[in-house]
């Protein structure tokens, strides 16, 4: 019996699960548990697939007023490829998701831009549907580049993040923990019809059996705000964080001194893998 302890750093940025996955960092392990904050508790939650892309414009530099017409504009570029996903709106399915920024637009008004850099995610509930939309998104980008005549370059991050596999058997046996120990938590209805983020540990659950559920931290600001920081560490929120570890390790527990619970969680795993 081996109990490992990770500290999986880069998250939010980089993917730092899928380098400790090519380590090898999760070989010859049976299960794998982590908890994230939320505005409610519930055992799993669907998070999905996720791409991030950076796309550079390359035109040519001209004087704005004077001999615009030498120019190629690579923030028209930028603002067609923006425009161009707006359309492309109509057409994506409620689940999909495309959110992203204008890193960079240009220099000074009076010169037309030679270089504009944007930075975009794409989320779909599945790998499968990541494939698709990545294309129409890059198609895109490429069209903005040919009507403009400027050059493109798109590139991928170094990782994907793939979606959240839910494993019924930990769901329930975690449920089962946490309500004794007063977790209250949200319905199916409300997890079927929600959408979440996107995490490293989506890749973790492609190798091995993985929960992630996520908890209520006692205040309903949202995540990823000034006000959520401030909330994640207050006194208040350290109540709330130990009982959850509590109810995941009464889950290992479960898993440890139960046999059959484990060949279950494997057989969910199995069955669920095939699906995707």
């Amino acid at each position: 019996l081996q109990i490992s302890v990770l500290g999986t750093p880069a998250e939010e940025q980089g993917g730092g699960k899928i380098d400790l996955i090519n380590a090898g960092a999760f070989d010859g392990l049976d299960v794998v548990f982590m908890a994230h904050p939320s505005q409610e508790n519930a055992a799993y939650l669907p998070d999905v697939a996720e791409h991030d892309v950076t796309v550079k414009y390359y035109g040519k530099a001209s004087h704005a007023a004077a001999y615009p017409w030498e120019g190629v504009n690579a923030l028209d570029a930028a603002v067609l490829a923006y425009n161009n996903l707006s359309v492309l709106r109509q057409q994506m399915k409620p689940t999909w998701r495309v959110h992203g920024v204008i890193k960079n637009g240009g220099v000074k008004p009076n010169i037309i831009p030679s270089y504009t850099e944007l930075e975009f995610y794409l989320r779909a509930p599945s790998m499968k549907d990541l494939s698709v939309l990545t294309e129409k998104v890059e198609n895109c980008f490429r069209s903005a580049a040919l009507a403009t005549g400027c050059k493109v370059e798109i590139k991928g991050g170094e990782n994907d993040y793939y979606n959240v596999l839910p494993n019924k058997s930990l769901q329930k046996v975690y449920k089962e923990n946490g309500k004794e120990l007063g977790i209250e938590f949200i319905s199916e209805d409300c997890i079927l019809n929600g959408l979440s983020g996107s995490t490293d540990f989506g890749n973790v659950t492609f190798v091995v059996p993985g929960l992630h559920p996520y908890f209520y931290i006692g205040s309903d600001a949202l995540n990823h705000t000034e006000q959520y920081t401030e909330a994640a560490g207050s006194q208040n929120a350290q109540f709330y964080a130990l009982r959850t570890a509590k109810a995941l390790a009464m889950t290992a527990l479960d898993v440890i001194f139960k046999p059959d619970l484990l060949e279950e969680v494997r057989e969910d795993f199995r069955q669920v893998k095939l699906k995707e």
